[in-house]
């Protein structure tokens, strides 16, 4: 008769190591570490890509926040756990690193002040270092120093923080001091909350102003272009509002570039303004003298009944110039005062 898998090997297994019990139940798959459910990972592969995976997704500094918080978390559950099974905070101390052993987290040695609250972890051969060396990483890994400043907070029943000491600590053993201290993980969760929020703050800021500039940069180019109608003719359209930078531009761009088209006649259309101050006036009669220095007639047309009733209401003065309702009629005056008209096509 076949016998099953079950029958060929004893499913249920007890060991005992150091005074640590290991229990397997393979017909209920249940592993058990002092009486807990536990599970076995392969250090330099599966558990290293399970670690990895965290850090792509949260990036490496978020990642260590969160290796930082989760050992803090999970050295306060071993405090409580000892607190409750032994009670005594030197006896659990000195429990400790033959569980951490036990359970492969590296050799670990314990130098403790009780009256000063304070302690030196010296842990060689840890995971945490195995993953970083599989890793390929010269970073130091934040969960074990979290958890140790977790377990002595439970111990202590007081908040303590930890320091690598680095010149003490190599490729191959972590040293960390762990000391009573107001930091917590929830400390450096806000900051790093706060450093988030301000560098999305920071990364908008730098958009807006990149859009800003762009946006004037485009308004410098289409806010006074100079159009020629004939080769005696040009049209400047102003449209909006003109503020100190805006005027600047647009009679720095226009005497510029004005001499060039050797027109006689220079129409400011005004059809686009909706308002006008004391800044927009000054602009005005600076493009009227400029043009009259070279010789230029201007010819202003599009000015709104509303627009003439603020010009009279705040007394300003357009100095010289010719004005018309429309751009038509500016045109066919020009025209004339040329010699010319534009002939209507022969109605049918």
């Amino acid at each position: 008769m076949n016998k099953t898998p079950n029958e060929l090997f004893d499913t249920q297994k007890n060991v005992d190591i150091n005074g640590s019990s290991f229990k397997w139940d393979t017909s209920k798959g249940v592993f058990q570490f002092e009486g807990g459910d536990v599970m076995l990972f392969w250090i330099d592969s599966a558990f290293k890509v399970f670690l990895d995976s965290i850090e792509e997704i949260t990036g490496e500094g978020t990642a260590d926040l969160v290796f930082e918080t989760a050992g803090y978390r999970t050295g306060l559950v071993v405090s409580d756990f000892y607190k409750n099974t032994i009670g005594d905070i030197k006896n659990s101390i000195e429990a400790l690193p033959n569980i951490y052993v036990t359970a492969g987290w590296g050799k670990t040695f314990i130098d403790v002040d009780l009256e000063k609250k304070e302690a030196v972890i010296t842990i060689s051969n840890s995971w945490e270092i195995k993953v970083k060396k599989a890793q390929g990483s010269k970073r130091m890994g934040r969960f074990l120093p979290g958890h140790w400043a977790g377990v002595f907070t439970g111990l202590f029943d007081s908040y303590m923080w930890y320091e690598v000491l680095k010149e003490e600590s190599t490729d191959d053993l972590l040293k960390i001091k762990v000391y009573e201290s107001a930091i917590t993980p929830s400390d450096n969760i806000r900051d790093l909350v706060q450093r988030e929020e301000q560098n999305e703050i920071m990364k908008l800021e730098a958009m807006v102003e990149n859009r800003t500039r762009e946006l004037t940069d485009l308004i410098r180019e289409i806010s006074s272009p100079i159009i020629p109608v004939t080769d005696h003719i040009v049209v400047i359209p102003l449209i909006g509002k003109y503020n100190e930078l805006r005027s600047k531009d647009m009679l720095e761009h226009t005497l510029t570039a004005l001499p060039k088209h050797r027109a006689k006649f220079v129409i400011l259309d005004l059809t686009g303004i909706k308002s006008i101050d004391s800044e927009m006036i000054d602009m005005l009669n600076k493009l009227v003298s400029s043009a009259r220095l070279f010789g230029m007639e201007t010819l202003l047309v599009g000015i709104s009944p509303e627009l003439s009733m603020e010009v009279t209401k705040h007394q300003y003065s357009l100095g010289d110039s010719t004005y018309f309702r429309n751009l038509k009629h500016a045109i066919h005056f020009a025209f004339a005062k040329e010699g010319m008209f534009i002939q209507e096509p022969n109605q049918p």
